[in-house]
């Protein structure tokens, strides 16, 4: 972004100028170096979407990436490595491939369809980022740079038991003792974890499939394509050809209304930031309800609107696809995965309105724009996928 805007101590707006050059510098660092580490992921994830001179360089050590998954494969096959199976059926719900795929509105959408047929499902994490000493439950007062930030999302969306815990095994024995009504446990990520055994597993992609094909880290898988699984789910916002493997749906993603991160009982369509003033509105319907509802768009502003879209997620090009394909025109700002959001990364920046992931905004607790808005995304599920896992869930063997 250019022209950067300063901001006064209060987290209000100042006049352009107001702080003078200096500060308008520092916004312009600040500004600066998400963008840089963004472009650098956005860099490494380009290479391995071809067969180039940095592929083939790195092609030598992914022969011995290769090589130790295949052993640890095969450890958990032969025996010579412990599987466990714990009480209740275990779904996984993971990636062959690096980076980001929409994993967790999967996981969501999955919890809500297994409630539906009746199941008490809870959900185990790993917890990216997490910082804890044991197995840990995900609970309304959780802080994401305690428990990661997609279990917070999770348990937020779901209303269901959440632990985070590397181990699977003792993570997922520390949920059921907790609360035994549970009888499917959903793992977010996991599918190289071959030390819990599971009964269904679905590898997510997005349209980028397996890249170049190569392991990493000449490439972005992290094991070969040919790797059994149950299901495979395809992300694609751009609509291309699904690929001809065995139970193979697409996964759709639907944008929902925006809410105010700063005042979440505040949403707005869509379409209201294809035109009309979001900061205005904001400050002008301050005193609503508290309860969320959405309220219809107001007047077109001025052509010199600026909607800034920001996304700390593995494939943040996504999430600008799909609000372009919703008819807005947005300037972009990747950030790297996971990324942190401690302290305020669009000081300074000038924009009407900022547009982020919902997964962002549980880490944007600890100041506040009310310029920064949190997209949700509705995963659909095909109808074919709940069958699939259900009757597998059926067929759980007795521990």
């Amino acid at each position: 972004m250019t022209t950067p805007d300063d901001r006064n101590a209060t987290g209000t707006h100042s006049t352009p100028g107001e702080n003078g050059t200096a500060g308008a510098s520092r916004a312009r660092a600040r500004a600066l170096v998400p963008r840089l580490s963004g472009s650098l992921v956005h860099w490494v994830s380009a290479q391995w979407q071809r067969r180039g001179v940095m592929a083939w360089l790195l092609w030598p050590f992914s022969w011995i990436f290769a090589g130790v998954a295949a052993w640890r494969r095969l450890s958990f096959r032969r025996g010579w490595k412990t599987s466990t199976r714990l009480p209740v059926p275990v779904v996984v719900v993971g990636n062959l491939t690096v980076g980001g795929t929409g994993k967790t509105p999967t996981v969501i959408a999955l919890v809500a369809a297994l409630r539906q047929q009746g199941y008490r499902p809870g959900v185990l994490s790993r917890g990216y980022g997490a910082q804890l000493s044991r197995p840990t439950e995900v609970v309304a007062a959780s802080r994401p740079e305690d428990v990661g930030d997609e279990p917070l999302l999770i348990a937020k969306r779901t209303g269901v038991p959440v632990w985070v815990w590397p181990a699977r095994v003792e993570g997922g024995r520390a949920l059921l003792a907790a609360h035994p009504e549970c009888d499917v446990i959903v793992c977010d990520d996991g599918l190289q974890h071959y030390a819990l055994a599971r009964d269904v597993e679905i590898a997510v992609f997005d349209h980028r499939l397996g890249g170049n094909g190569f392991l990493l880290p000449a490439g972005p898988l992290r094991e070969p394509l040919s790797r059994r699984r149950d299901a495979n789910l395809i992300n694609d916002p751009y609509g291309k050809t699904l690929p001809g493997w065995p139970n193979t749906w697409r996964l759709t993603l639907a944008l929902g209304d925006a809410w105010c991160v700063s005042q979440p009982s505040l949403s707005r369509p869509l379409a209201h930031f294809a035109g009309g003033n979001a900061s205005a509105s904001v400050a002008a319907t301050a005193s609503a309800s508290a309860t969320r509802t959405s309220t219809s768009a107001p007047a077109p502003a001025p052509a010199s609107r600026r909607i800034l879209a920001a996304a700390g997620i593995g494939a943040p090009e996504r999430f600008f696809a799909a609000l372009r394909a919703a008819g807005l025109t947005i300037e972009t700002l990747p950030l790297p995965d996971h990324y942190d959001f401690a302290t305020n990364p669009f000081d300074g920046v000038a924009a009407d309105a900022i547009l982020i992931t919902e997964k962002d905004a549980v880490k944007c607790l600890t100041w506040s724009d009310p310029r920064v808005w949190a997209v949700p995304a509705e995963a659909a599920l095909d109808a074919r996928l709940v069958s699939l896992v259900v009757e597998k869930l059926r067929g759980h063997p007795t521990v």
